[in-house]
């Protein structure tokens, strides 16, 4: 795939740096519970925290579809954040931004999914607006996750597109790729969730590729595998709960060594694992979820959790808790008591995208070690959710608590109009936080700026 000749950043990107007013920020400390907490985009506020269990699952309903409508972001309007942060946008214009890398030099990679390129952003110190814009990469079929690597040393910048992985020779300093995209994984089908996430393995052996299904709930999947022995034959061949038909290789975790052999299945039964990443403290892989849609507002709860090999989380028989999906009752009895139970739940229909652990010491001392989430909504509910960044807490032990927290909330405008649709986080080195939305295509930097909230 050949590579884009550059067009001028001012083209792409309108740069700002739009300080949220701290004399309009608030920040709650209350925890809504159970059915308290299956509120609507009216209740998010920074530092609102909500704690669901599965118990507190309704039981299916019909769903009560409302399509949000994209508008142009308000004049002067900026996300809300906590008291003591700022919010201030760096880069708009970015149709379709979506999963955010930073490079070891400070570089912001950037994949725009509608526009088919990844771009990289040059910042000069601490200032917020970028000074150079450039395609790194283009012609791309849907690209999404983006992995540097080796990691100490990258030769390569790896990109996750609808139907595989590619890869691009990549050097410390790199604005333009040096040679054409590398097909290294293919034939994985594309339709329905095209957002697969990449990373490395704890260990940075392995290449890990996070797969969404191909449907809502594998409706149309053939009754029974189209191999020697039907069900039977398939189970003693295959992962714990894997699909098959137009579902195969989907609803996953997979792996591959890093020249895209040796395909290995770690999780199935994961509907759509739109972000993945490792946590630096406890190595442990955490996915966050979008759950099925067609089982009413508030069921099932979308989900963020660690990831085992060999785990199996439901996917479409069954939901969190056992739970059998009744458009397929009685079909697979026999893995009912096997699904994995996730770690922390999350409101139905917020369309969890990406997630991110927060390790460095800009941020007051509760946020380290916590993780960041973003929430892109979606068109399957009554009343708006999603829209936001909410921050999963752990404790002293690195254990989530179960409780969600808004961290970046004000994105919606009303119940049919919404302004930003977060999807992509990263850290920066000086510890800030870059959040993008595909909404409008912006980028903002969250920054630190007031007293620390604790004694260090």
């Amino acid at each position: 795939m050949p590579i884009a000749s550059l067009r001028p950043a001012a083209a792409l990107l309108t740069l700002a740096c739009l300080t949220a007013n701290l004399g309009a920020q608030t920040t709650t400390t209350q925890t809504l519970e159970g059915k308290a907490a299956l509120t609507d985009w009216r209740t998010d506020q920074p530092g609102l925290r909500r704690r669901l269990t599965i118990d507190d699952l309704p039981a299916p309903s019909a769903d009560k579809p409302n399509e949000s409508k994209v508008v142009p972001r308000p004049d002067g309007a900026t996300p809300k954040v906590p008291a003591g942060f700022t919010a201030e946008l760096v880069a708009s214009g970015l149709k379709g931004a979506r999963v955010l890398r930073f490079a070891l030099n400070g570089d912001l990679f950037v994949s725009c999914g509608q526009e088919g390129e990844v771009r990289v952003l040059r910042f000069q110190g601490d200032k917020g607006e970028p000074i150079q814009s450039d395609v790194f990469a283009s012609n791309l079929s849907k690209p999404y996750g983006l992995l540097f690597y080796p990691a100490e040393n990258p030769q390569w910048l790896y990109i996750a597109v609808d139907d595989g992985i590619v890869r691009v020779p990549y050097k410390e300093g790199d604005t333009t790729a040096s040679g054409s995209p590398e097909r290294i994984v293919s034939h994985i089908l594309w339709p329905h969730h095209w957002t697969r996430d990449l990373i490395a393995s704890p260990d940075g052996e392995r290449l890990m590729l996070a797969v969404g299904s191909g449907s809502n709930a594998a409706q149309d999947m053939f009754p029974a595998p189209r191999v020697e022995g039907g069900l039977e034959g398939w189970k003693k061949t295959r992962p714990l709960g894997a699909a098959w038909d137009t579902e195969e290789r989907r609803a996953c975790i997979l792996t591959f060594t890093p020249d895209g052999k040796d395909e290995q299945t770690f999780a199935t039964g994961i509907r759509n694992p739109s972000g993945v990443c490792v946590n630096p403290a406890t190595k442990d892989i955490w996915a966050v979820v979008n759950e099925r849609d067609g089982l009413g507002d508030d069921t099932p709860f979308e989900f963020a959790t660690r990831v085992e090999k060999g785990s199996f989380h439901g996917w479409p028989w069954y939901y969190m808790g056992g739970n059998e999906d009744p458009r397929h009752k009685g079909a697979r009895p026999d893995l009912k008591d096997q699904l994995a139970q996730p770690d922390v739940l999350m409101q139905a229909h917020t369309a969890p995208l990406q997630i991110c652990f927060y390790n460095a010491e800009q941020f007051p001392r509760e946020y380290r070690n916590s993780a960041f989430v973003t929430m892109h909504g979606s068109w399957s509910r009554g009343s708006r959710v999603g829209y936001k960044v909410v921050r999963i807490l752990f404790d002293n032990d690195n254990k989530p608590t179960g409780e969600v927290e808004d961290f970046m909330t004000g994105m919606v405008v009303n119940d049919k109009e919404v302004w930003g649709r977060p999807v992509g986080l990263a850290v920066a080195r000086d510890g800030s936080l870059y959040v993008s939305e595909d909404g409008n295509g912006t980028i903002w930097r969250v920054r630190y700026t007031g007293a620390s909230l604790s004694p260090e």
